[in-house]
């Protein structure tokens, strides 16, 4: 068991150390525990277990001491008091919303999100009586004009995917509150190593596990960090439904964490190289890069970030036959949607990550026909830019 308490030692101690328990074999490393269920002593001891009048293990659907492991070390390094793990990151934004909306409430979102976010507020959550507004994440006095009486949930992204917007977490934070709103932020471009939104204000946190925390492509996970007492509804909705993280995508997730540190840093150290680099290109028209001056919001982003993350966004001149024309060229960077893996990849986000938001909701959140996004992963700076090079001739 732990013999010391983890809140006052640094993120690049905590991604490896907390939530580290061993069983009575003392193994050094986390074990992965790959069962359905855990076996009892007596059938009051079950009792007891399934009425939480005492701790332990019952079910891998909502607990399980891998599983358990890995939300621990989110927690630790979120800065929250608890984290509830689940299946992927859609699966969290789920739970949050399952577990804290109910019919005839209202939601104020960012316009700026990722597309199947969109699709899971406007197609879900509207069908079951939830409203939907969306307001500007760069524009604190856009969220005060959408709230409601019946607003209870602000959610945003920041950065935002894929135009790298850069919401100001603690007035947004303060809006909410005055409005009775809990405060959600999608912390999955920045992880809690170059950002920790609780200390920021906001009440909640999500996580797409699957990107930088396990940071190699290789697993699905999710989460959800905040307060003991925000967390528990969301626990029952997980004990009951079911979207639950597997052990085995926990362990994976798990070991990435232990890199987490290292691997932000030269993410962020790649990815300014390459957005300095693509500015000087006549062939691109603009540059989205939190850690460019030229950004609108470099400035809030020194602020409130510790880098400015790994994803680097820009527009080609040409519209979408030089973009697909560009993506098709590249040779070394991977033809994916995903991102957070030490592999870069490239994509065409009109045509794919938001291939299913309207055209009128894409132009409204800035989203081109030029567009591509770079998830710059962690080869050699020239390399990649030799391949975009290769790709813009």
């Amino acid at each position: 068991m732990q013999e010391f308490d983890f809140d006052d030692l640094h993120p690049d101690t905590l991604a490896i150390r907390a939530g580290t328990t061993r069983s009575e074999f003392g193994e050094h490393s986390d074990a992965m525990y790959l069962t359905s269920s855990f076996c009892v002593g007596s059938a009051e001891e079950a009792s007891l277990k399934f009425t939480n009048q005492i701790p332990g293990f019952i079910y891998s659907r909502f607990t399980n001491p891998t599983v358990s492991a890995f939300e621990a070390r989110l927690a630790a390094l979120e800065g929250g008091e608890r984290a509830i793990a689940t299946a992927s990151g859609m699966a969290a934004i789920l739970a949050l919303g399952m577990a804290h909306l109910k019919a005839g409430d209202h939601v104020v979102a960012s316009s700026g999100l990722f597309g199947a976010t969109i699709q899971l507020f406007n197609a879900y959550f509207m069908k079951f009586g939830v409203e939907v507004s969306y307001a500007s994440p760069t524009d604190p006095a856009a969220w005060q004009a959408a709230a409601k009486p019946n607003t209870r949930l602000f959610f945003l992204e920041t950065p935002s995917n894929p135009l790298t917007d850069v919401a100001d977490i603690a007035a947004i934070a303060d809006i909410a509150h005055a409005n009775g709103a809990l405060l959600a932020v999608d912390n999955c471009f920045c992880t809690p190593i170059l950002q920790q939104p609780l200390k920021l204000g906001a009440d909640l946190v999500v996580h797409s596990a699957t990107k930088y925390l396990d940071g190699q492509g290789r697993v699905l996970g999710g989460a959800v960090v905040g307060s003991k007492e925000l967390i528990e509804p969301v626990y029952l909705f997980l004990r009951t439904a079911g979207p639950s993280l597997s052990p085995f995508n926990a362990w994976v997730i798990l070991k990435g964490m232990e890199t987490l540190p290292i691997r932000m840093r030269a993410h962020c150290e790649n990815a300014l190289k390459l957005a300095q680099w693509l500015e000087s290109r006549p062939e691109i028209e603009r540059v989205y890069y939190p850690g460019l001056p030229s950004h609108p919001q470099h400035a809030l982003a020194q602020k409130q970030q510790h880098g400015g993350g790994g994803i680097v966004s820009f527009e080609v001149k040409g519209g979408r036959e030089a973009a697909w024309a560009l993506v098709d060229r590249v040779q070394l960077l991977s033809r994916t949607a995903n991102l957070g893996d030490v592999r870069s990849t490239i994509t065409h986000p009109a045509s794919t990550t938001h291939g299913r938001v309207s055209p009128e909701a894409r132009a409204a959140a800035g989203i081109r026909e030029g567009l591509i996004r770079i998830s710059v992963g962690l080869e050699n700076i020239d390399d990649l830019i030799a391949d975009l090079a290769r790709g813009l001739a």
